[in-house]
């Protein structure tokens, strides 16, 4: 769900439908003669920014033109350094066929329509296994890969701080609790819920970090090749090593067997944090789950109420049930939880601790 921080100045930049297809018609002429004479232009369904997405069709091949709001110094854009980054860790990304800066345009690599979320609906149990295996593995090729080279690209001078996980948590707030909801919250709940936010955020930015997606889940993983292959990372950062594992299992778009759960954190510890202790891993990736999933239901309050896009909402059940599940397992949360609980009933479920 990156990308849904967007400045004024981008989404008032972004184009209308027929200006973009305009500039898509000159960057082809002028770069691409080839593909001006042929090729069919389909508008694609973006993710959560102002970036719009078409594909570029020519009979039996087929490339997707990413079309930013503005123009880019290429050096400077964030999605260019993170795919070279994560190619040169041995990572599957798409190929980069082509950028024209100067009118915002990336030529990319079609991998087609198909992501872990739809592959997962009609899977066998055997195969899911096997797809969020390597799913897990890729998330700790990462971590490990990362740490052990240059650390010069601008996502390494990011970072889930106090600041950055207390904004998001508050966008939580804004969004989904008063926003979507309409939460009255009195001077006493902002309280519970500020101070609980804080003291989460500060546990969380004291762990060690490592080099994260920062969006990993099924909508992001493209089956293509004969592997999952990466998209939507430009917001790369980094961050607690649990991040990109609470995102993919605690998904709001599928369901993971609790079962399976399980032997993922520990195959995943097991690769990347083998001196951790479990008591202490499973902890953090709990804690990392809600401060993720309460963020997600703030974008799909952004998404709803001031994007007037509806297509999120039929993700917020799930989503409020892996917060509930983890806010009822900690005594210190209990606070938060109860708080949160009488403004979205479907958080309390009793309100008795698990």
């Amino acid at each position: 769900m990156g990308g849904d921080r967007v400045s004024a100045k981008a989404a008032a930049a972004a184009l209308d439908a027929e200006a973009a297809l305009a500039l898509i018609g000159q960057y082809m002429a002028d770069r691409q003669p080839k593909l001006a004479g042929g090729a069919q232009v389909i508008a694609l369904s973006g993710d959560a920014s102002t970036r719009r997405y078409y594909r570029l069709a020519m009979g039996g091949h087929s490339l997707v033109l990413a079309l930013y709001p503005e123009p880019f110094v290429p050096e400077e854009l964030s999605y260019l350094s993170v795919r070279a980054l994560l190619e040169s860790c041995g990572l599957p990304v798409p190929a980069t066929e082509d950028v024209d800066g100067a009118r915002g345009v990336v030529l990319q690599e079609d991998l087609g329509d198909l992501t872990l979320q739809e592959v997962l609906r009609d899977a066998s149990g055997a195969r899911r296994d096997e797809l969020y295996r390597e799913a897990v593995d890729q998330v700790a090729q990462l971590q490990l890969r990362a740490a052990q080279g240059p650390q010069k690209a601008a996502c390494f001078q990011n970072a889930f701080d106090i600041e950055k996980l207390s904004w998001e948590l508050h966008y939580f707030q804004k969004h989904f609790l008063e926003g979507l909801r309409g939460a009255d919250l009195s001077v006493e709940d902002r309280a519970v819920v500020s101070e609980a936010f804080h003291q989460l955020s500060q546990e969380i930015a004291s762990w060690p970090r490592v080099l994260c997606h920062r969006d990993y889940h099924s909508r992001n993983l493209m089956a293509h090749g004969g592997r999952l292959v990466w998209i939507d990372f430009q917001d790369a950062r980094m961050g607690p090593a649990s991040y990109d594992l609470a995102s993919l299992l605690r998904d709001a778009y599928v369901d993971v067997p609790e079962g399976l759960q399980e032997d993922l954190k520990e195959r995943f510890r097991q690769q990347a944090a083998p001196d951790e202790p479990r008591e202490v891993f499973r902890r953090r990736y709990d804690l990392m789950c809600v401060q993720r999933n309460l963020k997600a239901l703030g974008t799909f309050g952004f998404m709803a109420t001031v994007r007037q896009n509806p297509v999120y909402l039929q993700y917020i059940p799930r989503t409020i049930e892996h917060a509930r599940h983890n806010l009822a397992r900690y005594p210190e949360l209990e606070r938060l939880w109860r708080t949160l609980a009488r403004h979205v009933p479907e958080l309390g479920s009793g309100a008795t601790r698990e």
